[in-house]
């Protein structure tokens, strides 16, 4: 038989090439991540790189590491970039983000679902406003005026002082402003009653579980991904089921809560050896 002819060879590798090319261009959305080794998450606050010899802090929402997660799960290197409510829906249209993780409450889901395919998790959260037993704040009127401890890119920041004319104190992460409340640096301190509620199980902290209802509605941690992203879309709609069955959201809130406890207690009474 004869070796196959140049014109031949030529004719199988362009047909090669034109098949890996049109599977590039049709693989669908995961497997492109997957390819580039980087998932882009857009969310309402990045957290500031740790870096060494710094007081760690758990940061405020749980968008961090649920972003991690997904991270991990694909494979891939996490990237997360912040993103407002101006700029979201173009940043996700125009494929800078794969994805984006908000905290959303119904009007803002119900105006990005025109552009976005929504996936609620099963985390949702309302503020929740924690003050000393013996305060002599009553009635939320009596917020106007008094300091309010909130943390940094917490959903609450400047809504709560507007609403009720608090003077607003912002701290970098919630064991600081919770720490400002144990100390008397702030009249009262805001964060979710998801996680809140079960801080003040704690008897360290039972003196710090006056309250008062805050008119809010609830938010819920939800992707947004392009309709045109369904396996991306359905791959998260199954994720998220998964975690509402087995527990993932109940250890997250439980780990947030004894970090953040310890963190406070680590500043609170234990001395500085430096």
């Amino acid at each position: 038989m004869n070796a196959p002819s140049l014109f031949f060879r030529q004719a199988v590798a362009l047909l090669l090439l034109a098949c890996a090319l049109q599977m590039t261009a049709t693989a669908g959305t995961l497997e492109q991540i997957r390819q580039r080794g980087k998932l882009v998450v857009g969310v309402g606050y990045v957290v500031p790189e740790y870096t060494a010899g710094a007081k760690y802090r758990t940061p405020e929402n749980f968008d961090s590491t649920v972003a991690a997660e997904l991270a991990k799960r694909l494979g891939v290197r996490l990237v997360m970039l912040k993103v407002t409510a101006k700029n979201r829906q173009q940043l996700l249209a125009q494929q800078k983000v794969d994805v984006l993780l908000l905290n959303l409450k119904k009007d803002d889901a119900d105006a990005l679902a025109s552009s976005a395919r929504l996936l609620p998790t099963a985390y949702q959260s309302r503020p929740k406003l924690i003050m000393r037993s013996d305060t002599d704040i009553k009635r939320v009127a009596q917020l106007k005026g008094r300091t309010l401890c909130v943390a940094a890119g917490g959903a609450y920041v400047g809504t709560l002082a507007a609403q009720y004319g608090a003077r607003e104190k912002m701290y970098k992460a919630p064991a600081d402003a919770l720490l400002a409340l144990r100390t008397g640096a702030c009249d009262a301190a805001v964060h979710d009653d998801a996680v809140l509620n079960g801080l003040l199980e704690l008897p360290e902290w039972k003196k710090f579980s006056a309250s008062l209802p805050l008119e809010a509605n609830p938010a819920v941690l939800t992707f947004a991904v392009r309709p045109a992203d369904t396996d991306l879309g359905d791959y998260l709609q199954q994720l998220s089921r998964e975690w509402s069955g087995n527990g993932y959201w109940a250890g997250n809130r439980k780990r947030w809560i004894n970090d953040v406890a310890f963190e406070v207690y680590l500043e609170q009474n234990v001395p500085d050896c430096h």
